[in-house]
């Protein structure tokens, strides 16, 4: 047993091995970013959900019906911004809490028209401007040496400076991730004066909510992840000509918060979102969704990708040795487990305020999976050949079917302790024979003996083991145990005996010869297995066992069976023996080992019942 602990636990470190190794190629995979677009895809899928809006954000748009009133956009005077936040702030008791201009005024232009949009920003103390910076890669002085820093603002475009120190100000820079879907926010901008800039949602919310507003978790470059409270439209839209011409009365803005800007597909602000792949979104509209949520606080975190590739990789390499080691039912229920159980942690996780790589997980587990299954399956068809060639050669068909369905596992190969009955068998007299006759007669007449006696064990469901000159080898209850093995032994026997007496009359027919066999019967415990080197192994029995089973036969006369007391008891009231007591001594056994002629097979009923040795 000590001696397969060895080849045993080398097999599962290697396993363990090569487990780690796929495992961490697979991680190595996910942290380049090799499944970024499909896993933001499906993340968002399943993250981004409508959220229905508490009506305290209404969205004054350009659009299409104003374009339409007021002509085309870069016709209009600045005046017209500044006549609607006249009309939004008309009631000195019922104005919009705060406002936000989704356009950036930059530079002066008409100054009749500059001075109206300024005064009418400043008269109420609740309008907020937009400005936007560009970013790109810079020089930056750390410690007397010089560092490029890849995310830097190279310039900013703010209000004209009357229209600047009249309103609040807001970036509305909005930055798309690799995939060209916006799903996060710039909470802020830092210019290199020092200043710090919020984003226009932040400012309206900051204002709306008195200053109180807790600001949600970003990364090292100010964003944060945005998780959209609607789709595109979702948020209630008023045309701008609406508001002018009264047909909606200011009193409807009281106490909201008022976004104006583009709404129309004309002007070229809109963006694909991660709540809607397939409909863009207005500028506005995004700007509207970061204020809610930020009144709302419903902040997610996005969990460090070092923690999760940590996961992935423990979920693959444990995922990969069950892969290994179970049945296919077992691993698929294992991969459908883990797959959809990880997609509804993340779903929980999500909910809980972090987010996880949805993708991660599972895909990495499906390669391992299929890849696993796909070595079981190459490794089985391998192992059916083996064993069929190996096997095809020693046992009738139907054994080597056996064997396969009941797994290479039961061969137990390289050697275990069986019980089994042994025939040897032995074609008396063909060596004198054999001088008188020519040798191609001398190859035909064995060769007829050999079949002979290799059909009879075969057709018993022996094991044949092997051909010595004009000698044979055989067992039963190996490689399968069988049922009532000692019998199907026996009859062998039998059968060869009957089936030599045509040949012999043949034999003495052209030969003026004749030959028979002698035949020797054993049952008890012996070692069977691939015996032998890496290069030439066979498939045989050893112990004393086959050796008493070899005594027997070499003591057994021309058409005689020689069986042990331990065969004729297995085989009690089945068979007709004849015992020889201890006349027969065998060599290597000491007085009293009996020793008995197997007469005749019984017509007994039940005689096919399981052997009970």
């Amino acid at each position: 047993m000590n001696s397969e602990k060895g080849p045993v636990k080398n097999k599962r470190l290697r396993t363990a091995v090569t487990g780690a190794v796929l495992a961490g190629a697979l991680t190595l995979l996910a942290g380049l970013g090799v499944l970024k677009r499909p896993d933001l895809t499906v993340s968002d899928r399943l993250y981004q959900r409508r959220s229905a809006a508490d009506g305290t954000i209404v969205l004054v748009g350009m659009d299409q019906k104003a374009l339409e009133e007021y002509g085309p956009y870069q016709q209009w005077g600045r005046g017209l911004i500044a006549r609607t936040l006249d009309t939004l702030n008309a009631a000195k008791d019922c104005r919009p809490a705060v406002i936000g201009v989704d356009v950036l005024y930059g530079g002066e232009s008409d100054p009749e028209e500059d001075r109206l949009l300024s005064e009418a920003s400043g008269r109420y103390g609740n309008v907020y401007m937009a400005c936007a910076a560009e970013f790109g890669s810079t020089l930056v002085e750390r410690d007397g040496e010089y560092a490029l820093k890849t995310f830097s603002v190279t310039a900013f475009d703010e209000p004209y400076e009357t229209l600047r120190a009249a309103a609040g100000l807001g970036h509305i820079n909005a930055m798309m991730d690799s995939d060209g879907i916006l799903r996060h926010h710039l909470l802020y901008l830092d210019l290199p004066d020092g200043r710090r800039v919020p984003s226009l949602a932040l400012a309206v919310a900051q204002e709306y909510s008195g200053g109180g507003l807790t600001e949600p978790p970003v990364s090292g470059q100010g964003f944060w992840y945005l998780p959209f409270c609607g789709q595109p439209g979702d948020i209630e839209e008023i045309s701008l000509s609406d508001v002018l011409s009264g047909a909606v009365p200011p009193a409807y803005f009281d106490g909201k918060i008022v976004l104006i800007g583009p709404y129309a597909a004309g002007l070229q602000d809109s963006y694909m979102t991660a709540i809607d792949h397939a409909r863009p979104m207005y500028g506005v509209e995004y700007q509207a969704n970061a204020v809610q949520v930020l009144l709302w606080g419903a902040y997610k975190q996005e969990a460090a990708d070092w923690i999760q590739l940590v996961f992935l990789f423990l979920i693959l390499w444990v995922g990969f040795m069950a892969f290994r080691k179970l049945s296919v039912r077992l691993s698929t229920m294992i991969w459908l487990g883990i797959s959809v159980g990880w997609a509804l942690l993340c779903t929980g996780m999500y909910h809980a305020g972090w987010i996880f790589h949805v993708l991660w997980v599972p895909v990495g587990l499906t390669v391992l999976y299929v890849g696993c299954l796909a070595v079981n399956y190459v490794q089985a068809a391998l192992e059916r050949q083996r064993v069929t060639n190996t096997f095809r050669r020693y046992v009738a068909p139907e054994i080597v079917e056996e064997i396969l369905k009941e797994g290479t596992q039961s061969l137990a190969l390289g050697g275990k302790l069986t019980n089994i009955a042994v025939l040897f068998v032995d074609v008396r007299g063909f060596t004198p024979m054999s001088e008188l006759l020519k040798p191609e007669q001398v190859v035909e007449i064995l060769n007829r003996y050999l079949t002979l006696i290799s059909d009879c064990i075969l057709k018993n469901g022996g094991t044949l083991d092997k051909f010595v000159g004009d000698a044979a080898m055989a067992f039963w209850g190996a490689p399968l145990p069988g049922e009532d093995y000692v019998m199907h032994a026996a009859r062998a026997a039998m059968d060869m005996v009957e089936g030599s007496r045509a040949l012999s009359e043949e034999l003495t027919e052209r030969h003026g010869r004749t030959v028979s066999f002698g035949i020797g019967i054993h049952l008890g415990e012996a070692v069977v297995g691939n015996i032998g080197s890496p290069r030439r192994m066979d498939y045989t029995a050893i112990g004393d066992t086959v050796n008493t089973a070899a005594r027997l036969e070499a003591n057994a006369p021309g058409g005689t069976i020689y069986i042990s007391r331990a065969v004729a008891d297995a085989l009690e009231g089945r068979i007709a023996a004849t015992s020889l007591g201890g006349t027969i001594r065998l060599k290597g056994k000491k007085e009293g080992f009996e020793v008995l002629t197997l007469d005749e097979i019984l017509a007994v009923a039940g005689a096919d019942a399981g052997n009970q040795a």
